[in-house]
């Protein structure tokens, strides 16, 4: 069954996010993920610290978790960590 990771970020340094988002396209391709919406979400209802979203469609869960587990993956988040402010959950 599809799986979704659901990205929420705040930007701490633009510069470190832009080489981050660079390098972390090509770590999901390999196990079927692709972005689905990535961008400033505009909230309907409720309270939220976070602004930005991104949420990345995979075929399965084992995929999804397999990506975020991975060593090329793994290897970004102290890039990612310098340039946002973040959590992933899996839907």
């Amino acid at each position: 069954m599809t799986s979704f990771v659901i990205v929420d970020s705040t930007v701490i340094n633009q510069e470190k996010l832009a080489e981050y988002s660079a390098q972390a396209k090509a770590t999901i391709e390999p196990f079927g993920g692709r972005f689905i919406v990535k961008g400033e979400a505009e909230l309907l209802h409720g309270v939220s610290e976070t602004r930005k979203k991104a949420i990345i469609e995979f075929p399965d869960k084992e995929s999804a978790i397999n990506w975020y587990n991975s060593k090329a993956y793994q290897a970004l988040v102290p890039l990612r960590e310098q340039g946002m402010i973040s959590t992933f959950q899996l839907l």
